[in-house]
């Protein structure tokens, strides 16, 4: 009981807090100081890049939706005054800005031109500024009027001549057919094309504001509290002029709505704007008017009015959701589409009533309602805790009452099976199948659930489906219950909504929507992560569109998206939303009267909350199909700000970029989304939602270049949207420079450690070779003390035996011959011990050798030099010299040759040693390479060759002779030639492979 009364008193309290709307379809938006707003607006225009602009003493504004900015400046031109009156956009995009203390501004193209009486300006106020059909701009002063002709560069004073009198003059206006008028204190006086003079207008009263009706009337305010019709001439009789309408101004708005200025409030009227068809509505400061006195009212690109009173702004946009107009806010409403048109509502207080959206009202039945239903055969099912009422479609009415136990308890849901029975929910007792006046809990079927179902439906196969608390979903099939739950693929919550749609079922509930394909059930998945929550109505439009009723508000879905989600279940599902910047107020009911969502026969949905009722005609949805203009805003490094402007160069170290952006969408700034891209650091868009500011950390140095693009509440890209280019500036030790010089040190470094490690390699070898050195002298000591000793006792010992022996005997030519061997024998073993003691820059290789051949050969040797002789790698030389030592020996001892030839070619990129006699060869039994068993000459030739890299080739044949050919590459035989070498071997497979 306690929490029926607690329940009572909030349901009360809400209902207490809702007052009517006073301009149904319309929201409504006041700025008094918030967000940088002016006071005592006096004058709007928009210019071409969307930014609204508003004129005030306090000086000159601009509005994107979000935020007010004072301007001093425009396009980095300073204002000459802060105190500005008249605002004009010409169709060339330009800002025309008058000083209430004279003289007009003009900004366009990043230029600034002053106009003032030098140029032929009135002087005093510029009240309003006006643009002709042909271009020319209209200037009304407090001392006259002026215009500027296309291209001219002074103003031309229009006055008496023109039969105009030249007074305090307050606005002009151009006529549909090209008259103008002009509203001169005193009276409003008028000019038609091709005429020069003008004449004064009826009535002969002085007026302020002018306003042209859609049917071409000319409506003048006399500037206090009425509105005259103007006249080029007086009416029949010339009788006293009749004020028909109040109001110091007025505007007529694109759809043809009359808005009428007053003293405290805003009215607005339909055409025929005068009469009870007028369907006057005000706004007022009581009813959130942002002040007294509006002064001012224009319509900008989107539709949207803007008003400027004595305290702020207004703004009033048509909303896609229009509030029924009722004089009483309704109380827990109950809805269900009327078969004709409109909707029947009723509630917790009020009679059920039918109401149509022209705001016709007729009374059907005086009861308290807690349920409906519409039947197949178009019977109209009403309940309450006390009895069901059903108004047949001739609207005959039967009543009847509850059965005594279920008497005081609500029934929460209705619908007929397909055999024409009446199954209904009833609160806190369970679902009763009704049949003959006989109510049956559950239908006496096994397996029902317990407890209220809160929904109920019935699908075209004419089973009922009921829909329960905690995550259930009974289907009554006839005699068999079947009941879904978690483990079929529920999670729902409690389920507050069915709808059958042809063979699927959907359901919603407190945690989302499901729907069931005859198998198998289906959770929906938002495509942008989020939940449809607490979904209390449901309905499929004509157009195949799905809408839902919930707790966050109306949520669209696309037939196209709805198919697609039906073929591939699971995919993500795109959606559009309504909520209260649509004009929807409150949030849909979530226990009862349910469904909240209902469709009239003219396709029309009612959504129904705690005290409204919302509609909709899907059908013919407002579409902004604008996209907002884009700028970037500011720009800030660490704790400067920068000017925005393409090429802009950073400090040197910036490292973080804040960049504040807009768009100008007016009409619903809350919804505006953007997405940007940092090209340098983002891969792709981010999107930014309705995030109006972008951060980076940690940018390195180099070229940017960011965009930003925006969207307006209907999806529509801006998909130029606003660039800006950027760089920052490396410190020195992210520049090129500081790299190069950390290479140079780096190498600088190497070659020093090399140059260390060379020098430390430098000593070592040459200890190793004064330890080599000594040990070839230890050696050359040792073959002269003892072997060369020992040989030359010998020779003086056969010497003396030689000198004993017959001049002439056979004897002693043998032994001097041996004696001359022996000879030398010792040549050659001095020639080593020289060779052992000799220095590190052995003698001309081929001086030895030719030294060594004619020795060994006498007149048999020639030897051919070619080329400059070059110093030789110490290595080389010497394996060199024992190849062709080698070779002399062998063809000296072995050949029987008459002839031996020794060739030497120093060419630059290889040394060539060729040895080659006409003796008789190498015997067949013998391998050219190893020789014969037992002497390793040969082996010990190859051998040598190999170890210094050399091409080592012997040749021969029994009775041809013997060639030794040698050949060491370049870079091997002379020191110092490796990278000559190199790049002669490039050099010469590049000839080799040709050109291409």
């Amino acid at each position: 009981m306690f929490r029926l009364l607690l329940l009572f008193s909030v349901f009360a309290l809400a209902a207490a807090r809702t007052a009517a709307s006073p301009l149904p379809g319309y929201a409504h938006t006041a700025w008094n100081g918030q967000r940088g707003a002016p006071s005592d607006v006096l004058q709007f225009t928009q210019t071409p890049d969307g930014w609204l602009w508003l004129s005030s003493p306090n000086g000159l504004f601009r509005f994107d939706g979000v935020d007010f900015q004072r301007m001093d400046s425009v396009q980095g031109h300073r204002l000459r005054s802060a105190s500005v009156l008249g605002l004009l956009t010409t169709r060339d995009g330009r800002l025309w800005v008058g000083d209430r203390f004279g003289g007009i501004s003009v900004f366009g193209a990043r230029r600034m031109s002053v106009f003032t009486e030098t140029e032929g300006l009135p002087r005093g106020a510029v009240m309003t500024m006006t643009e002709g059909p042909d271009g020319s701009v209209w200037a009304a002063t407090s001392t006259g009027l002026a215009y500027l002709a296309p291209g001219a560069a002074r103003f031309q004073r229009v006055g008496r001549q023109e039969g105009l009198p030249e007074a305090r003059t307050r606005q002009v206006l151009f006529g549909r057919g090209g008259r103008q008028w002009v509203s001169v204190e005193g009276g409003i006086y008028y000019r038609d094309p091709g005429q020069a003079g003008y004449r004064r207008a009826w009535p002969y009263i002085d007026m302020m504001a002018m306003a042209e009706a859609p049917d071409g009337t000319l409506w003048g305010s006399d500037g206090v509290d009425k509105h005259y019709r103007v006249l080029t001439r007086p009416p029949p009789g010339n009788p006293a002029p009749l004020a028909e309408l109040g109001g110091n101004g007025a505007l007529f708005d694109r759809d043809g709505n009359m808005w009428i200025l007053k003293v405290d409030a805003l009215e607005r009227r339909q055409a025929p704007y005068v009469g009870q068809a007028a369907d006057a509505r005000r706004l007022t400061k009581a009813t959130g008017l942002s002040g007294p006195l509006p002064q001012t009212a224009f319509e900008d690109r989107e539709g949207n009015l803007w008003i400027g009173t004595s305290a702020g702004l207004d703004r009033l946009r048509r909303t896609r959701m229009r509030s029924l107009p009722v004089e009483k806010a309704f109380d827990r409403p109950g809805v269900i589409g009327d078969a004709r048109e409109g909707v029947i509502i009723g509630d917790w207080r009020q009679p059920v009533r039918r109401y149509s959206p022209g705001g016709a009202i007729e009374t059907l039945e005086q009861m308290r309602l807690s349920c409906a239903y519409r039947a197949r055969d178009g019977s109209l099912w009403l309940a309450n805790n006390q009895e069901r009422r059903v108004r047949s479609p001739s609207g005959a009415v039967t009543r009847l009452p509850h059965p005594e136990h279920l008497r005081g308890l609500d029934i929460q849901a209705m619908t007929v099976d397909g055999a024409g029975r009446m199954w209904a929910s009833v609160s806190r007792q369970g679902v009763f199948l009704i049949e003959d006046g006989d109510w049956r809990k559950a239908g006496g079927l096994q397996g029902m659930p317990d407890g209220t179902a809160t929904a109920l439906a019935t699908d075209r196969a004419g089973r009922v489906w009921a829909g329960y608390l905690r995550n259930r979903i009974a289907l009554i099939d006839g005699a068999r219950v079947q009941v879904f739950g978690q483990d079929d693929g529920l999670d729902l919550g409690n389920v507050q909504s069915l709808l059958a749609d042809g063979p699927r079922l959907w359901a919603g509930g407190q945690n989302g929507l499901a729907w069931y394909d005859g198998q198998r059930w289906h959770s929906v998945r938002p495509a942008d992560g989020q939940v449809f929550r607490g979904i209390s109505g449901m309905a499929r439009t004509a157009a195949g569109e799905l809408w839902l009723h919930g707790s966050d508000g109306v949520t669209r879905i696309a037939a196209a998206d709805l198919e697609h989600l039906v073929r591939v279940p699971g995919q993500p599902l795109s959606y559009e939303r309504f909520n209260a910047l649509d004009g929807l107020v409150g949030s849909a009911e979530q226990l009862r009267p349910l469904p909240s969502l209902t469709q009239s026969q003219d396709g029309r949905l009612w959504f129904a909350s705690a005290s409204d009722v919302s509609s909709i005609d899907p059908a013919r949805i407002a579409r902004n199909r604008l996209a907002p203009p884009v700028e970037i805003l500011s720009l800030r490094s660490g704790e400067i700000s920068h000017p925005v402007r393409n090429g802009l160069q950073l400090p040197t170290g910036s490292r973080d970029l804040q960049i504040a952006y807009t768009a100008l969408g007016l009409a619903v700034p809350e919804r505006v989304n953007f997405r940007y891209k940092l090209e340098g650091v983002d891969e792709r868009w981010q999107n930014a939602g309705t995030r109006r500011e972008a951060f980076y950390t940690n940018l390195r140095p180099g070229a940017y270049r960011f965009q930003v693009l925006a969207a307006n509440e209907d999806g529509v890209w801006n998909e130029a949207g606003a660039t800006l280019e950027l760089q920052i500036p490396p410190r020195f030790v992210e520049t090129g420079w500081f790299t190069m010089l950390l290479v140079l040190l780096g190498a600088m470094l190497l070659a020093g450690l090399y140059w260390l490690r060379m020098r430390h390699l430098t000593f070592r070898m040459r200890d190793l070779m004064q330890e080599r050195l000594a040990e070839r002298q230890r050696i050359a000591r040792g073959l002269h003390d003892t072997l060369l000793q020992s040989v030359q006792g010998l020779i003086i010992f056969f010497d003396n035996q030689a000198s004993k022996l017959p001049l002439d005997s056979e004897e002693r030519g043998k032994v001097e011959q041996t004696l001359e061997l022996a000879d030398a024998l010792m040549s050659e073993g001095r020639d080593c011990i020289s060779d052992l003691r000799a220095a590190s820059e052995p003698e001309d290789l081929g001086q030895r050798l030719i030294q060594y051949g004619s020795v060994m050969l006498h007149d048999r040797f020639q030897a051919t030099i070619h080329g400059e002789p070059r110093v030789l790698v110490p290595r080389v030389y010497e394996e060199v010299h024992a190849i062709a030592r080698e070779a002399l020996f062998n063809a000296a001892r072995h050949a029987h040759a008459c002839q031996v030839q020794l060739i030497l070619d120093y060419r630059p990129d290889a040394l060539i040693v060729m040895v080659r006699d006409n003796g008789c060869g190498i015997p067949p039994t013998q391998s050219p390479a190893c020789g014969p068993p037992g002497h390793y000459g040969l082996v010990g030739m190859r051998e040598r060759a190999a170890a210094i890299g050399a091409a080592y080739t012997l040749v021969s044949a029994p009775g041809k002779g013997t060639s030794a050919h040698l050949e060491v590459p370049g870079e091997r035989a002379y020191p110092g030639q490796r990278s000559a070498a190199l790049f002669t071997r490039l050099l010469q497979r590049r000839r080799a492979a040709g050109p291409g």
